[in-house]
């Protein structure tokens, strides 16, 4: 016989929040990964390291689309659930990317010496802005779980970049740094831009923009041969441009919104 569950006690649905410890699992994984690569010397040397890194948070990424899926599939969505998968995000696409961010996608980055005659010129600067990203993703979460309490999510899309988007971001742009590092080459002014493009993408966590969720998105969507047509051109040019496709797809995925974005208001 089957005993009532306390009513003080939240719902707590098995496969949902399976998935959504399969996506914490993977976070932590990736970070444990992330330090070994830290005392490497070089990035090069810590390639093999940071690429397990990213297929992690990939991983985790898979996990995340797998866990909401499924409970809107069977109508097990809670706020047990929510909480969760915010938690779990902010390890995953949070913490180990911000990590990234610090030791891989600026590991150019460093001060005029009229800054720092001390010649550690790099210190501080990059923790700096990784931390900032990691700021910005934690609100971006706690301010999502707010509006769905009061219903103020809108019509399906984000308000925000999502923060798996932003992670996958900073992924494509790691990819970018280790091939600069493998062929010798230095990005020199251009660290700058990664630096600024780091900052926007936090920026726009917390921004009112709206972005498109693809929530509606399943196994009996239909398109027309157009948007088929592109969406196979967007897959070849991935596998053809692994390394630079990537990073570009979610430049037009960040700024295309900012182009018909109105002031929401809740």
């Amino acid at each position: 016989m089957a005993t009532p569950q306390d009513p003080e006690e939240p719902k707590i649905y098995l496969l949902p929040n399976l998935m959504t410890a399969g996506n914490l699992l993977c976070g932590f994984l990736a970070i444990l990964t992330i330090f070994k690569g830290m005392q490497v010397e070089d990035l090069v040397s810590a390639k093999g390291y940071y690429e397990t890194a990213m297929l992690y948070i990939f991983g985790s990424c898979l996990f995340d689309l797998l866990d909401g899926r499924l409970a809107r599939m069977g109508g097990q969505e809670s706020p047990f659930g929510q909480e969760f998968d915010s938690l779990a995000d902010m390890v995953s696409f949070g913490l180990a990317p911000a990590m990234l961010v610090s030791r891989a996608v600026l590991a150019d980055l460093q001060l005029p010496e009229s800054f720092d005659p001390s010649g550690k010129r790099e210190v501080g600067l990059t923790w700096a802005i990784a931390f900032i990203y990691l700021l910005c993703g934690g609100i971006r979460l706690a301010r999502f779980n707010c509006l769905a309490r009061i219903g103020g999510t809108g019509n399906g899309d984000f308000r925000g970049i999502p923060i798996p988007m932003a992670a996958g971001f900073v992924a494509s742009l790691t990819f970018i740094m280790m091939s600069f590092a493998e062929s010798g080459r230095s990005l020199g002014w251009l660290s700058y831009v990664l630096a600024a493009m780091i900052l926007g993408v936090s920026a726009l966590m917390v921004s009112n923009v709206r972005y498109p969720s693809f929530k509606k998105i399943d196994l009996k969507t239909k398109v027309n041969v157009w948007t088929l047509l592109g969406a196979a051109l967007i897959l070849g040019l991935v596998v053809k441009f692994t390394v630079y496709a990537p990073t570009v797809i979610f430049v037009v995925y960040l700024v295309l919104p900012l182009l018909r974005f109105k002031k929401c208001k809740i």
